[in-house]
């Protein structure tokens, strides 16, 4: 394909006009299916038919397609939104203080894989250039302009997105996640060994506790699971994010449609106490890392939150040789478990002068705090020093 070939740039309101094949060749590495789960059209597919992430929930898909000549070249999954929930990384602030200034921050672009704190990127290319990157930046500043959107926002970013959209003028946001990282283990024992003896002490205690009375765990991945699976899930995670949070994201049918497109990048983990299933931790599979997502139970047994979201994910992440385990958004109680502290990007071009500079003289600071926090955080953990 001629260099000199026409660009062209098309808007989707829906995942399914991009051609499955389409998305995924610009979201993997040159597999067929994308490194990341999250990024896998099945994934965005599944969100949106099942009525998850859609307009009426305030997740309009204006997925932006870039094409030189006939062939595809860049995709930025985007999202016209009229809300701020959903997304971990909180503006709430910016939107309170236009508004209160007479303006409206929503609409707003958003763009970010729905109701998923996980890292990955978000400025899709076949080959990582640079230039198509920062084409799709400017292609989304254009249409926000065009919808009368304040903003665009993309989320878990990579840390090349946020050089490219730096350069590009965006402000630049960080975050701390916990993430726990496979150095060699055979067995949980060899990480264990690497901490220090109170804390193995303290991590073999829970383990004890949270399986007392018998209490069994099991891993449920590809063919093996079933709707029933999904059934008593279901209600582990109504449970907990009625408390956290008043309205959980997700519905029942979107957990059939994942299980129908990509059962081979889910892993359920559920507690067992004799014939009942009482609690479970919702994980996908990325070709070297384990992405903790939701968890619930129907009653409080000590430590079983902390053994199915982390030491569970250890033991699976260990035996089947992945590098890293990212167990979700905040929780600085992870640090005590052998999770480290990880910084997250994220990156927002603001249209009003105003507010864009107001933003910038916070984001500098707190960008400063959270580097400051992390250094922190890695002096405090648990690990045997030298």
């Amino acid at each position: 394909m001629s260099e000199n070939s026409e660009l062209t740039i098309s808007v989707h309101p829906t995942t399914a006009s991009i051609p499955s094949t389409t998305w995924n060749a610009l979201a993997s590495s040159g597999g067929e299916t994308p490194d990341n789960p999250f990024l896998d059209h099945a994934f965005f597919l599944a969100l949106e038919e099942s009525g998850c992430a859609t307009g009426a929930t305030g997740w309009q898909p204006q997925h932006i397609l870039i094409s030189r000549g006939a062939e595809p070249i860049g995709l930025m999954p985007l999202f016209l939104k009229s809300h701020s929930m959903g997304e971990y990384v909180f503006d709430h602030a910016w939107a309170d203080a236009i508004e209160r200034a007479g303006g409206n921050y929503y609409p707003k672009l958003q763009s970010s894989v729905p109701f998923t704190p996980a890292s990955a990127p978000k400025l899709l290319t076949r080959d990582g250039s640079a230039d198509t990157r920062t084409l799709l930046l400017q292609a989304s500043e254009a249409l926000a302009e065009r919808l009368g959107a304040s903003s665009v926002h993309a989320t878990f970013v990579t840390g090349d997105e946020e050089a490219i959209a730096a350069s590009a003028d965006w402000l630049v946001r960080h975050d701390t996640q916990f993430h726990w990282t496979n150095a060699g283990f055979g067995a949980f024992d060899d990480f264990l060994d690497t901490l220090q003896s109170r804390k193995r002490k303290a991590i073999r205690r829970e383990r004890r506790e949270a399986l007392i009375d018998g209490i069994t765990c099991e891993w449920i991945t590809g063919s093996d699971l079933t709707e029933a699976h999904w059934d008593a899930f279901y209600q582990f995670y109504m449970d907990t994010g009625a408390r956290k949070w008043g309205r959980p994201y997700l519905n029942r049918e979107f957990f059939s449609r994942i299980t129908e497109t990509m059962p081979d990048r889910i892993v359920l983990m559920l507690a067992r106490d004799s014939a009942d299933y009482i609690a479970g931790a919702l994980n996908f599979l990325g070709d070297d890392t384990l992405y903790g997502r939701n968890w619930g139970a129907l009653r409080e047994v000590p430590f079983l939150h902390f053994e199915l979201c982390y030491y569970q994910a250890i033991d699976f992440a260990i035996d089947h040789g992945l590098k890293r385990v990212e167990a979700g958004a905040q929780g600085q109680h992870k640090l005590a478990r052998g999770y480290a502290p990880a910084t997250t990007r994220s990156i927002h071009h603001i249209a009003h002068p105003g507010l864009r500079r107001a933003v910038a003289e916070y984001l500098e600071d707190e960008r400063k705090h959270v580097d400051l926090q992390n250094q922190e955080l890695a002096d405090y953990a648990p690990f045997r020093k030298g």
